[in-house]
């Protein structure tokens, strides 16, 4: 089968554009993919952690993964930090990799703002260690949003760079994965703003593991604009179309059909799809964080070891191509 790479940074609770952009469109790549799904938890560091809140935040993303769908007798769920061989190629592909290229990465410029000179290197060097990510297991297949695809090209001229420093076409050129039409979620209080876990406002996104009254709440004071008609127009009125495409994602009606509505109806009707589809999903993960950590710590552990073999493999025959001794 073809091999499927991805993973999401542990670095607060999982919310709706974690779960519509990402976890959901993994579910079925299941059926017919070799699957490792990963917790980006050296990513996480690129940015000061605490340490406990981050090993709750492993588990607790570990536990949203499993109770969205991901199955670990189906596919490979582990930690990133649990696996050296990430770390270990990341140094080897940094040497192969231009600052000219990295410095082109519009996602540092976002992050760290005007703010760059104190930055630290992680920040700046991370999309080397996602490409290490993604390289490690010979990827076939990428799922990226619209946001990431500058990420794959440069994981692809990464991999290009290797093979021709090495005189062999080791690595394979991953290619995107678009599982389906899904739309890029965006913040309750800023329609041109991704939503986000590092965003101070709890109200700007869903949790996956708020309760009924607070997904209501949440929804009602979403922002939207002064015009009482429901249209979609992404450009002129971004927050209208974002909380339409959350309708869109979760339903599967086209925008076309729910354009129309009264906006006080609307907001009650998407209000209670994101309540049936997500408090189930909440109330799962709790019960795992809560009851059975134990469970989610064993799987992560078995997910290492399958994923260890594979990268251990990988990395003896990329460090004898680079001319090191094993």
């Amino acid at each position: 089968m073809k091999r499927v790479v991805s993973g999401i940074q542990p670095s607060g609770e999982m919310h709706l554009g974690n779960y519509l952009g990402a976890i959901n469109n993994w579910i079925p790549l299941q059926n017919n993919h070799q699957c490792l799904f990963f917790l980006a938890d050296l990513h996480t560091i690129t940015v000061p952690q605490e340490p406990q809140h981050l090993r709750n935040n492993i588990i607790s993303t570990a536990a949203a993964y499993i109770a969205s769908g991901i199955d670990p007798s189906r596919s490979i769920l582990f930690s990133q930090s649990s696996i050296p061989q990430h770390a270990e190629l990341g140094w080897i592909l940094n040497c192969m990799t231009s600052m000219g290229w990295v410095e082109r990465m519009t996602q540092f410029k976002d992050k760290a703002g005007k703010e760059k000179e104190r930055a630290s290197l992680g920040l700046f060097s991370y999309p080397v260690l996602q490409a290490a990510d993604i390289l490690l297991y010979k990827a076939d297949f990428v799922p990226v949003g619209e946001d990431q695809r500058q990420h794959l090209e440069l994981t692809r001229d990464i991999a290009s760079s290797f093979n021709r420093n090495v005189n062999k076409d080791y690595f394979k050129l991953p290619e995107s994965l678009i599982t389906k039409e899904s739309a890029r979620i965006m913040s309750l209080r800023d329609g041109l703003k991704k939503m986000s876990k590092s965003d101070p406002s709890d109200f700007s996104r869903i949790n996956l593991t708020d309760d009924a009254d607070l997904i209501m709440q949440k929804i009602k004071k979403a922002k939207s604009d002064s015009n009482a008609e429901i249209f979609y127009d992404k450009e002129n009125r971004p927050e209208v179309s974002n909380l339409l495409d959350i309708y869109s994602s979760l339903t599967g009606n086209k925008t076309k059909k729910i354009e129309g509505k009264l906006f006080g109806q609307f907001k009650q009707d998407l209000a209670e799809i994101i309540i049936d589809k997500i408090t189930p999903l909440g109330k799962e993960i709790n019960n795992l964080c809560k009851n059975d950590s134990a469970y989610i710590i064993k799987i992560l552990k078995e997910g290492r070891e399958k994923a260890a073999s594979i990268a251990e493999t990988n990395i003896k025959e990329i460090k004898e191509l680079c001319g090191f001794i094993n």
